[in-house]
């Protein structure tokens, strides 16, 4: 897990405006939230610093956690918010509280498209997700209500592949596999639908779309 901020650091992130997320504070310290992956300095003048979706998190009292390890691996259990890839323990907790959190992580993604994208627009993703290609794509699924998969199967898993700028997205229900297809290209993603040569089993490769 990510060490939490320090305290000078979280009343930079608490005195965020709560909606734009722009942030006010000493060089140092929105320099030091921006290596920590907390806060992005806009590339156009007067580059303010604004919060990224896990910053967004902090301000609410939610902690993030780094991505899977490997192509294979889900994150171990925390108790802390995350966009669930599959195959984490919790993936069953889909309660209120749960889909708040998804909703509202999604909708500070999208306002972190509008501040960054050129233009403003929400339609394609944007810098923080081509950096963050496996929890994009699954954040994108889960705020569009897909299952992910529990440690047993039965849902999506969103995976890291050799290919860059490319996430694999494994579902066994045909049906759902192309909901997901449908749902990750009217999040701005390409889409593609693929076999594995050794089991033949369906699969999607998705990469965020430039233009």
């Amino acid at each position: 897990m990510t060490r939490p901020p320090t305290a000078a650091q979280r009343r930079v992130i608490d005195a965020a405006d709560p909606v734009t997320g722009r942030l006010r504070g000493a060089e140092s310290q929105l320099t030091a939230l921006v290596k920590r992956g907390l806060a992005f300095r806009h590339p156009r003048p007067p580059h303010d610093h604004f919060l990224t979706p896990e910053g967004h998190r902090v301000r609410q009292g939610i902690t993030p956690v780094p991505d899977p390890a490997g192509p294979g691996e889900a994150p171990a259990p925390t108790g802390v918010f995350a966009a669930r890839v599959g195959g984490e323990e919790a993936a069953a907790d889909a309660g209120p509280a749960r889909r708040r959190e998804v909703h509202s992580a999604w909708q500070g993604l999208l306002e972190l498209r509008r501040m960054t994208n050129p233009g403003g627009g929400t339609d394609r993703p944007c810098g923080w997700e081509r950096t963050h290609l496996v929890r994009a794509a699954a954040l994108a699924l889960e705020a569009a209500g897909h299952a992910p998969a529990g440690p047993e199967g039965g849902g999506y898993r969103v995976r890291e592949t050799p290919q860059p700028e490319a996430v694999a997205v494994h579902e066994p229900d045909g049906a759902a596999l192309r909901a997901c297809a449908a749902t990750l290209e009217g999040a701005g993603w390409q889409v593609s639908e693929h076999r594995e040569p050794r089991t033949g089993n369906r699969y999607l490769l998705a990469s965020p779309r430039r233009a």
